[in-house]
């Protein structure tokens, strides 16, 4: 179903509390430092108009910002794909898991999406995930507020 608003965001937000099913997507958005296919700019320029008409949540995982953790963070010099997903992946259950877990701060897509998009075309979010250790030194890091604060931002 389509819905328009127009005038005040309360337009938009009745339009989401009304949505029997919300349209929640994990998009990577490409970057000309890490891949040198031509069409992917136009690919992700025709993805990102159907993102912004047919969906009502985005989260937008900067591949360059994938890769640049990999190195600095990570300490990989060769970043696979596993590596990667493993990113992306804990990036999507952190995002999700007051939809899996009880307690205080459970919420569904609806909430949040009523809460944190102003207005209907206005529905891209970035995703921020901390702590991220390299594998190798896990078990004697010691993380300060301010390293997780660098890291999350």
């Amino acid at each position: 179903s389509s819905h328009t608003s127009s005038g005040s965001s309360s337009h938009g937000v009745s339009d989401l509390e009304s949505l029997e099913h919300v349209m929640s997507t994990y998009s990577v958005i490409p970057s000309p430092k890490v891949s040198d296919t031509v069409v992917e700019p136009y690919n992700a320029t025709l993805s990102v108009h159907q993102l912004v008409e047919n969906a009502d949540q985005c989260f937008a995982l900067d591949n360059e910002a994938l890769y640049d953790i990999c190195f600095r963070t990570l300490k990989l010099t060769n970043p696979s794909y596993a590596d990667l997903n493993m990113l992306i992946a804990n990036a999507i259950i952190g995002t999700t898991c007051s939809l899996r877990f009880p307690g205080q701060l459970n919420c569904d897509l609806r909430k949040l999406a009523v809460n944190m998009v102003p207005f209907p075309r206005l529905h891209f979010f970035l995703v921020g995930f901390a702590p991220i250790t390299a594998k190798n030194s896990q078990d004697y890091r010691v993380l300060t507020v301010q390293e997780l604060t660098a890291q999350a931002f």
